[in-house]
């Protein structure tokens, strides 16, 4: 198997997450990283063997060195992505882009401008593409089994405890600092509704806003911090003590707090709830962005899709397709999935293996991590299927109606994608 050569520009969890199969591969070489965070700087170089002189704090000395391999991966934060990307682009590179490609439109439009203009190949991370549940899903859909596509339920379950942790104290709980939670969260699922209907959106109709995680709904005597004496902290659902002390069983919890790669200890984790915003009360925190949300959606030849984002469960995607000849209901991690045949009046079970003659669901996004891993290597191969690569251009379409949603839950009224020709 012939070697790509990678570069990774921020090395958080997901970073981490890619690279790590990329070497598990054994189909790239990673040359060279660039991260602000030493640990994670030198976790990621010790890991892969890359010398001292390739590790780098920040991503402008790394590009200095002009294209130095086949692809450059990006996972910074949201607001990080676009400089990066376009000088990268700029020196040649082919990228694998973390989602959302850019919390502002005009910055997701220039870096396809850019990539075009440069006849390269920018790969966005829409992960549930390469998931063997949502191919099975497409293939099942492609093959006519339920006839037309009429309507779509889909639902994401963030969980209530993840929110909390990345929307109420992480890195996405600021839209000024991050991104508005439906682009942040669910611009993966707005692009797989798109992906699997494949029509054209129309017009879009959203509902939500943040409801639960804000100073009213704090109890009485709740503290700033956990840890500052409230008297809830052996109570609460969301205590500190409890997610971040407690249960070691959510170390990826412990290391986003920390910062660290590496198992962080009781001390590293007590400092960094003293010290930032993963320790303060989700009663009491800056977080803005929506806790629930819904978009109704039209397609194309009249097909409707509705979509929700909720924080108020254990989390979990679920979708149900229904079409003229039956209907598809299945749930993300199941290995099966429900064909309910309004012909025959059938109900028959669907192994998700055996719909697309691949291997089960594995861990990463329910595969998805370790699905855009190959098809970035088959796409630098040359042998990767165009019309199932999530493109810039793909991902700036479904980016696209995703900020139109946005923008009808922000101003009350349809918003129609015409809106949004340049």
């Amino acid at each position: 198997m012939e070697k790509k050569r990678l570069i990774l520009i921020g090395a958080g969890s997901r970073g981490r997450s890619y690279t790590s199969i990329a070497k598990k591969m054994d189909a790239f070489e990673l040359v060279a990283v660039a991260e602000p965070l030493k640990e994670r700087r030198d976790f990621i170089g010790d890991a892969h063997g890359i010398p001292e002189n390739m590790r780098f704090e920040s991503w402008e000395p790394l590009l200095a060195l002009g294209k130095i391999a086949d692809a450059a991966i990006i996972s910074t934060q949201d607001r990080d992505h676009f400089a990066p990307a376009m000088e990268a682009i700029n020196q040649g590179y082919n990228l694998l882009l973390e989602k959302p490609v850019s919390p502002l439109l005009s910055e997701c439009r220039e870096i396809e401008k850019a990539a075009k203009e440069k006849g390269v190949t920018v790969l966005v991370c829409h992960v549930l593409r390469y998931t063997p549940f949502f191919r099975a899903l497409k293939k099942l859909i492609d093959d006519g089994l339920i006839g037309k596509v009429v309507n779509v339920e889909h639902t994401e379950g963030i969980g209530n405890l993840h929110f909390s942790h990345s929307y109420v104290r992480g890195n996405w709980c600021n839209s000024e600092r991050s991104s508005f939670s439906l682009l942040a969260k669910s611009c993966h699922d707005i692009d797989i509704l798109e992906w699997l209907i494949g029509k054209n959106c129309i017009s879009t109709q959203s509902f939500g806003s943040l409801t639960y995680f804000k100073k009213e709904n704090a109890p009485e005597g709740a503290t700033e911090r956990c840890f500052d004496g409230c008297p809830h902290i052996d109570s609460c659902p969301y205590s500190t003590k409890k997610l971040y002390i407690e249960r070691k069983d959510v170390g990826w919890f412990r290391g986003a707090a920390t910062r660290l790669h590496r198992a962080p200890t009781d001390d590293e984790v007590m400092h960094s709830l003293a010290t930032t915003d993963y320790g303060r009360c989700v009663f009491l925190s800056d977080n803005d962005v929506c806790d629930h949300q819904t978009v109704n959606m039209l397609f194309e030849d009249g097909v409707i899709a509705s979509f929700t984002m909720s924080a108020f469960n254990i989390g979990g995607r679920r979708i149900r397709i229904m079409g003229t000849k039956g209907e598809l209901i299945g749930e993300m991690g199941n290995p099966e999935i429900t064909f309910n045949d309004t012909v025959n009046t059938e109900r028959k079970k669907i192994n998700v293996a055996d719909a697309i003659a691949t291997d089960s669901i594995t861990q990463g996004h329910g595969g998805g991590d370790s699905g855009i891993m190959q098809s970035l290597y088959d796409m630098l191969c040359g042998k990767a299927d165009a019309a199932d690569l999530s493109n810039i251009s793909v991902s700036v379409k479904s980016h696209t109606t995703t900020f139109a949603a946005e923008r009808s839950r922000l101003e009350g009224r349809t918003v129609y994608l015409d809106e949004y020709k340049e």
